[in-house]
C-alpha cells in the first residue's frame, strides 16, 4: 500500500466510549482490553503518520435534545439518546486524549449516524487527497465500522479493516463481525500487518 494515497480513518474514539467514566465506556470495556485496540491504535496512527497516509477522525456528535435524530428513535441511536451519550462540547464527546489530532490531521464533522460517509463530507475529503485505499478502526465493530466498511468498498475504495483497532459490545460480535462480515466487503489485518504494507513497523 502506498502512505500517500492511503487514510487512516478513525471512528468516534470518544471518551463515551474509550474512557472510564464515559457513558457507554462499561460496554465496550472487556472487548477494549482483550483486543488491545486502543493501545494498538495510537501505535498505528503514530507509524502511519510518520509514513506519510492522512489520518481522518470521524467523532460523532449532537446537540444536548437531540433534535436531529427522529422523535422517536429506535435501535443503536435510542440507545445513543437514553445514555446521553457524544453531546457536542462535552467531555464525553470529545476525542480521547491519547488520539488528539495533530494539527495535519482531518477531523471529519456531521456523523449523526452510523456510517461514516452518510451525512459527512469524507467521500470529498478523501477523492479530494486522491485516496484510494482507506483502513478503519474504532466502535462499534458491527455498526459503524461495518457500515461505513460496506459503503467503502461500494464507493470502490480499497478497504482494510483493522481486527485489533476496534472492539463491539461482546466477544461473540467482535468474533462473529471479523470472521464472517469483514472478509466480504473488506481485507481484515490486524495492525501490525497493515502497517507492515504501508512500509513500517508497530
Amino acid at each position: 500500500m502506498n502512505p500517500k494515497t492511503t487514510a487512516l480513518v478513525l471512528i468516534e474514539f470518544q471518551n463515551d466510549f474509550t474512557t472510564e467514566g464515559g457513558s457507554l465506556h462499561e460496554a465496550v470495556k472487556s472487548v477494549m482490553e482483550s483486543t488491545n485496540m486502543l493501545e494498538n491504535t495510537v501505535a498505528t496512527a503514530e507509524t502511519a503518520r510518520d509514513l506519510g497516509a492522512t489520518i481522518i477522525f470521524v467523532p460523532i456528535s449532537f446537540s444536548p435534545d437531540y433534535h436531529e435524530l427522529s422523535a422517536q428513535p429506535y435501535g443503536i441511536l435510542k440507545g445513543v439518546v437514553d445514555s446521553q451519550s457524544f453531546r457536542q462540547g462535552s467531555w464525553g464527546a470529545a476525542i480521547v486524549d491519547v488520539l488528539k489530532p495533530e494539527p495535519r490531521d482531518i477531523v471529519v464533522e456531521g456523523k449523526r449516524g452510523l456510517c461514516g460517509f452518510a451525512s459527512t463530507n469524507l467521500d470529498f475529503i478523501l477523492r479530494s487527497r486522491g485516496i484510494t485505499d482507506i483502513a478503519l478502526g474504532g466502535f462499534l465493530t458491527n455498526c459503524c465500522i461495518e457500515s461505513t466498511m460496506r459503503t467503502g468498498y461500494e464507493k470502490g475504495y480499497g478497504v482494510v479493516t483493522l481486527t485489533d483497532c476496534t472492539a463491539a459490545v461482546s466477544e461473540e460480535e467482535q468474533r462473529f463481525a471479523v470472521a464472517k462480515n469483514f472478509p466480504m466487503f473488506s481485507r481484515p489485518l490486524d495492525h501490525k500487518a497493515f502497517l507492515a504494507e504501508l512500509g513500517g513497523t508497530a
